[in-house]
Parts: C-alpha cells; sequence; structure tokens
C-alpha cells in the first residue's frame, strides 16, 4: 500500500525543475537543512504557477495560501550539488489543489530514480481582500487540470 508521501519514481512526476544547492543550504551536520526542503517546493510550485498565469502575483485578487504541509525524508542529501523537484497533482478541488513533491539528487535524474525526500503541500484558494475561500482561477484550473 502506497501513501501520498511515499517514494515514487522520477517517472510519475510530469513537472520538474532543477537547481543547485548553496553552501547556506547545509546544517551543522553537514547535510541540506530540513527547512530548505520546504522552501525548495514551495520555489516549484510557485515558479511553475507563475509559468502559467505570469508572475503578477502582486496583483491577483485571488491567491494561494499554504494550508498543510508534510515532508518525509528518505535520504541525505548536501552542497554542493544538484536537486530536481518533481511535482504532480493529487487532488483539484473546486478552492484547492493538493501536490506530491519530491525531491531526486542531480540534476538529470532516470525515469527510475527514487526521491531523497517526499512532500505534500495544500493551497487553499482565498479572496485576497476578505480572506475567504473562493474558487481557483480560471486560468490556473485549466493548467492544473492537465495534470490532474
Amino acid at each position: 500500500m502506497t501513501d501520498e508521501l511515499s517514494r515514487r519514481p522520477f517517472a510519475d512526476y510530469p513537472i520538474r525543475t532543477s537547481t543547485l544547492t548553496r553552501w547556506s543550504d547545509n546544517d551543522m551536520y553537514g547535510h541540506m537543512n530540513n527547512a530548505k526542503y520546504y522552501e525548495l517546493f514551495d520555489t516549484a510550485i510557485n515558479a511553475w504557477i507563475a509559468e502559467q498565469i505570469g508572475d503578477n502575483f502582486s496583483r491577483m485578487t485571488v491567491i494561494g495560501v499554504v494550508a498543510e504541509s508534510a515532508c518525509r525524508f528518505h535520504a541525505e542529501t548536501a552542497f554542493p550539488g544538484a536537486v530536481t523537484i518533481g511535482m504532480r497533482i493529487q487532488r483539484l478541488g473546486r478552492t484547492s489543489v493538493s501536490y506530491n513533491l519530491a525531491l531526486f539528487e542531480g540534476d538529470k535524474p532516470l525515469d527510475k530514480d527514487e526521491p531523497v525526500a517526499t512532500g505534500r503541500w495544500v493551497h487553499v484558494y482565498v479572496d485576497r481582500a476578505e480572506k475567504v475561500s473562493t474558487p481557483i482561477p480560471q486560468q490556473l484550473r485549466t493548467a492544473l487540470e492537465t495534470l490532474a
């Protein structure tokens, strides 16, 4: 039985972005600090959203707020090196979207490679001014539907 934080191969993640680790990513134990995984996941999601709708986040009247996040660590990674973040849609609702994420070592993982960490991220969309949940904007929903 698999759960939402189970290790899935790289091939299961249709959205992928690579980046380099930085010296400041390491903690006193010589591996990437746990908070950095969350930063990488958040950046991957928001960069993909910006690609889909343009990078005009500051002018949006409906915004996605993080309602839930989780990370399971399966192995270590550290500076120096490249990592690739994989993303897939777990659930697309009317006012929220749940993502499954994974962090892989290297900038060109193989389809069969397994992640060093897996994550879950939930965005709930709210009216920026009123702070009440509202439907996902249609332009974003259309992009999300191609992955759901």
